[in-house]
């Protein structure tokens, strides 16, 4: 298995190589530039600006700078925050992303598999039709119709959490970005989950195990269990995504300084290291819960070896 894995990773360079190209070219080809939006310069601070970040020269050399940067582990300096380089921007907003989407993503996984064991436990019971009612309003609406229906509930009419903003990881605010995301991605883990397990419920071994006069707990968590969590573990990973670029409504809603801010910034200031930078920093994510998601599946069944 480490092997697979070691293959996998070293997979990622051409493909986030692919991906670091197909985005520069294409931002490059973009009509307009970083500095275009400016008050009117001269044109000899125009050139200074432009020889300062390397963009008087070819495409191809500045390209080829771009990647001995990234090479170091440096994603550039912005062409929009002044004396900010984009590894400090990045660094500031990661934490509030990951702690707004992690959290999220967690709860989901524990809330989502429960729910679905219980919904499949009680099929076609009012708990079932819970999940279910759940699971297609999460699919339904958007999550910025959900977002501010929060905040004017628990922000406007019950006066019980701040309605935005970020105060250093205080959880008062933290709740509402988190629960919202947790629905949305509930709703999708549950219904996964119940429709997996409904499924594990009905094999062959299953029969088998309920012959025997093993009680239901037992059948469920040591025998239906770990394969019916193979759907849910295959959501994983675009749900972890998902959670990622969902930050850009999620974190606007709640005026949260996470990833989703420097995602809009930088698209609309055609800031071309901070967008990279990012791409980049997404691409990374996506390769990695992939693998993890891989491994996974050796785990919860045996058959499965790499």
């Amino acid at each position: 298995m480490w092997s697979y894995a070691l293959r996998r990773v070293l997979m990622t360079i051409p493909t986030l190589l692919l991906v670091i190209t197909v985005c520069y070219l294409m931002l490059h080809a973009t009509p307009g530039g970083p500095f275009d939006t400016e008050r009117k310069v001269s044109a000899a601070v125009m050139a200074n600006l432009q020889a300062k970040y390397h963009l008087d020269l070819p495409l191809w050399q500045q390209y080829l700078l771009y990647l001995k940067s990234l090479l170091q582990g440096d994603l550039g300096a912005s062409f929009r925050y002044a004396d900010w380089s984009v590894n400090e921007l990045v660094g500031n907003a990661l934490p509030v992303s990951l702690a707004i989407g992690g959290g999220a993503l967690l709860l989901s996984v524990v809330i989502g598999v429960a729910l679905g064991i219980i919904a499949a436990l009680r099929q076609n019971s009012l708990i079932d039709y819970f999940v279910m009612l759940v699971g297609n309003l999460g699919s339904a609406f958007p999550s910025f119709v959900i977002g501010p229906v929060l905040i004017l509930l628990f922000a406007i009419w019950l006066s019980v959490l701040p309605a935005g903003g970020w105060n250093d990881f205080d959880p008062r605010y933290m709740v509402l970005p988190i629960a919202l995301l947790t629905f949305i991605n509930v709703s999708t883990i549950g219904r996964v989950m119940r429709g997996s397990l409904i499924e594990v419920l009905n094999s062959n071994f299953i029969r088998t195990a309920r012959a025997k006069g093993l009680p239901l707990r037992t059948i469920v968590f040591r025998h239906a269990l770990k394969p019916a969590l193979m759907p849910v573990v295959s959501v994983l990973g675009p749900l972890a995504i998902s959670s990622i670029t969902s930050a850009v409504v999620t974190e606007s809603v709640f005026s949260l300084p996470g990833l989703g801010k420097l995602i809009i910034n930088g698209a609309s200031n055609r800031d071309y290291t901070l967008v990279l930078g990012l791409v980049v920093l997404v691409t990374v994510f996506a390769v990695i819960l992939n693998l993890l998601v891989d491994l996974a599946y050796a785990y919860l069944d045996p058959k499965i070896r790499y």
